[in-house]
């Protein structure tokens, strides 16, 4: 009762634009060793909205990266280009309110014995990323249970199908069928149905999100930012990690969402970006959340 309770609250702050009272009142996963808890979720109308940007989103997200980084490489190879602007309209579903944690994840981990979140040094360095391997390191599971500090952190280091054993886990556990979001539905839930910039609005803020504008480069517990809630109480839907959706972006590729802790700007974090991954990275910028039918 109490979550659902807070979910009602969520909701309904972040659509009346109470960010005031969301800062005093955070989002507080529930950890408790050898207990299971399915995650609390938000609910998506159904409906149209508008998914994409048009040419003044483009532009205001390519301005945003230059200002940051004093360059302007993404601009120069075009990021953001391929994001045509449409009317979707979807059916109503419900979303995990933040990405799965760690904690979570240990549960199913500890039940079913499937490959931890962690690389080898020399399977990190095929990838081929700017991230050096000690960076990844804090990351990498030693065991079954998470590093220690990182319990309501979102999970990472697991790759698309890792994430797919996870909600077919899920399901087992709560008899419903659980299932990682298009990527249509991931920005609907991001921006709301009509197409902000980013969850809140249409200005970048960076107290409203965990990006390298303002973060501590690195992860940090979910729902650390009610007040960057989107107007469907979505947290976390902007910076902290990519998310995985099941939308394809090409051979072995899926579409990423979010951005992460990683990037400045952030016209990467807007929901409308629109960015692709090999399905068996995995990665200390992508997490995943979960669509529950």
């Amino acid at each position: 009762m109490k979550d659902r309770l807070r979910q009602h609250f969520l909701n309904f702050a972040a659509t009346a634009g109470l960010g005031f009272i969301l800062a005093i009142v955070p989002f507080s996963p529930v950890v408790a060793e050898g207990t299971f808890h399915p995650p609390d979720l938000v609910d998506i109308p159904q409906g149209p909205f508008k998914m994409g940007s048009d040419g003044d989103e483009r532009e205001a997200a390519y301005q945003l990266d230059e200002a940051a980084y004093g360059h302007n490489v993404t601009r120069k190879r075009g990021w953001y280009d391929n994001e045509p602007q449409s009317v979707v309209t979807l059916d109503r579903f419900q979303i995990t309110t933040t990405p799965i944690t760690n904690h979570a994840y240990a549960a199913f981990l500890q039940e079913t014995g499937h490959p931890l979140p962690h690389v080898s040094k020399e399977q990190w360095q095929r990838y081929g990323l700017i991230h050096p391997f000690e960076r990844a390191m804090p990351y990498i599971w030693p065991s079954n249970r998470p590093p220690a500090g990182r319990e309501t952190h979102p999970v990472v280091m697991v790759s698309f199908e890792d994430a797919r054993a996870y909600a077919r886990w899920l399901g087992k556990k709560t008899d419903h069928l659980w299932r990682l979001p298009t990527e249509a539905e991931w920005e609907k839930a991001a921006r709301g149905d009509k197409g902000f910039h980013f969850p809140w609005g249409n200005e970048f803020e960076p107290q409203l999100l965990n990006s390298h504008d303002s973060g501590p480069f690195t992860t940090m517990p979910v729902g650390s930012f009610p007040a960057g809630a989107s107007p469907y109480g979505l947290l976390d839907a902007a910076g902290q990690v990519f998310e995985w959706t099941s939308t394809m972006a090409g051979n072995n590729r899926r579409i990423v969402k979010g951005g992460s802790w990683d990037d400045r700007g952030c016209g990467v974090c807007r929901p409308a970006a629109h960015h692709g991954r090999p399905e068996t990275i995995k990665h200390i910028l992508i997490g995943f959340r979960l669509v529950r039918q």
